[in-house]
């Protein structure tokens, strides 16, 4: 297994071929032994928050929709938040500095005090043992780091351009790759 790649960006390579993670780019909750589970950053869907949570909308980052996570499990939801770490409580589950995982279902007071901006997902991607592994070895996804401003990206439509441009060398020149190259 390789080191956990928890709080880190999976973005799709042209050469996936899975339409449900074509150009996406996921942020990975979670990645032990037993498997791995992240959410797609990308994928807007036509709900705003106000519709679904609207007690969350003063929190809630632009654009203020709800996001499809992945294809597994769709009916749950999945908060991820940036806070100020000491006002947050035992209801946030930190990732990475200030970003992490907020449940939803067991705060107080809505939204909690700490709570800056929080991204609401549809559903999640997930992966069995090494699954994730053995795509990661095929050149499906490329590894890259995260920042916390990704997550909230207020266009989550040229999100993935936007994580590959900042790669070095032949990684960042990806970027460049058309979306439909039979087209060219």
């Amino acid at each position: 297994m390789i080191a956990s790649l928890r709080g880190r960006l999976l973005v799709a390579s042209p050469a996936l071929g899975d339409p449900n993670f074509d150009r996406t780019v996921v942020f990975v909750i979670e990645h032990h032994q037993e498997g791995a589970l992240g959410v797609i950053l990308n994928r807007q869907l036509d709900i705003g928050v106000a519709y679904a949570l609207s007690d969350w909308v003063p929190v809630a980052a632009e654009p203020r929709s709800i996001f499809s996570g992945g294809p597994v499990g769709q009916g749950s939801a999945i908060a991820l938040a940036d806070v100020i770490l000491d006002d947050v409580g035992s209801v946030f589950t930190q990732i990475v500095g200030s970003l992490g995982v907020l449940d939803i279902g067991s705060v107080e007071s809505i939204p909690p005090p700490g709570v800056h901006r929080v991204r609401v997902f549809s559903g999640y991607s997930g992966w069995d043992g090494d699954q994730l592994e053995a795509e990661i070895a095929a050149e499906a996804w490329f590894v890259v780091d995260a920042k916390v401003d990704d997550v909230f990206a207020l266009d989550p439509d040229g999100l993935w351009e936007q994580v590959l441009s900042r790669q070095s060398g032949a990684l960042g020149r990806v970027a460049n790759y058309p979306p439909e190259l039979w087209l060219n």
